[in-house]
């Protein structure tokens, strides 16, 4: 039984390492003035942040369904068996339900798997799935085990500015002034289903040490609970310099722990802005 794994772009995974890791990616749109664009193919980092920066109107949408089941009788008429699709939360965007409608008409040959997961924790489940899939388990088995695991992962994610949250909604132009105002930056967190609030902190040195106080926290907890993990450190910088002295500050958190790197996905770049910090915990699977 071969068995086929297919994510979206929100999982981080690049087309460089979708080869290495044998998976394929859907792009998602991101519309730009009305036009849309698609991460990883002709919208990166660098130009995302840029457009955000000078107010350009930018949002996220899930992907049209002609192209994700496209892409599914690709693979399938390609030789593979199965196919484990892995998207994003059901709590942070529609395209887990819609994924799962058209599944359906494929007669148990695709399998969505919603783990409840974005951004680094759901790369990683990526990973985990490919090497589940190498290993020769069928795909509903990969997707309970994913589901199954999708509870204990979290990301903590700080903010440098109040802007991109008013924006998307996520807070009021009045608390996002008063916040401005006392230099209150929130401290947010995304477990499960849901972006929101952890913490609210003053100024962004203290955002970083209760961040790091919280993940110091939350991972002695899962390791107590006797869960196997993963802990990586994340962000949305612009600046290499800030990018390297996060992931000092997180190595030092964790000594001895092998701490990995991966920028936030842009549908949760959109929401933060540039500069945001972030770690995360996963769940690790193994087959």
């Amino acid at each position: 039984m071969r068995t086929a794994i297919i994510t979206d772009s929100n999982s981080g995974v690049t087309a460089q390492e979708a080869r290495r890791l044998g998976v394929w990616v859907v792009p998602m749109p991101i519309i730009v003035d009305s036009r849309t664009r698609f991460e990883g193919v002709d919208l990166f980092p660098e130009e995302f942040y840029r457009l955000l920066v000078q107010g350009h109107s930018v949002s996220t949408s899930q992907p049209a369904p002609g192209d994700l089941t496209g892409l599914w009788d690709r693979v399938l008429a390609e030789g593979w068996d199965e196919i484990v699709y892995i998207p994003m939360s059901s709590g942070l965007s529609s395209s887990c339900q819609t994924a799962a409608v058209l599944a359906a008409a494929y007669g148990g040959r695709v399998q969505v798997a919603d783990n409840h997961q974005i951004s680094v924790p759901q790369k990683n489940a990526v990973r985990d799935a490919a090497a589940l899939a190498a290993a020769g388990l069928p795909a509903a088995e990969i997707r309970r085990r994913l589901e199954e695991a999708g509870g204990d992962s979290l990301i903590y994610i700080g903010v440098d500015t109040l802007e991109y949250l008013k924006r998307g909604g996520r807070i009021t132009p009045a608390a996002a002034a008063v916040g401005s105002l006392l230099h209150i930056k929130p401290l947010l967190t995304i477990r499960g289903e849901k972006l929101d609030i952890f913490a609210k902190v003053r100024g962004v040195r203290r955002c970083k040490e209760r961040l790091l106080e919280a993940m110091a926290a939350s991972a002695a907890e899962y390791r107590r609970r006797g869960v196997p993990i993963r802990v990586d450190a994340s962000g949305t910088f612009t600046d290499p310099a800030e990018e390297r002295e996060w992931l000092d500050l997180a190595a030092r958190t964790f000594p001895g722990e092998e701490i990995g790197y991966d920028p936030l996905t842009l549908s949760v770049g959109a929401h933060t802005g540039p500069g945001a910090f972030a770690m995360g915990i996963s769940r690790r699977i193994e087959p």
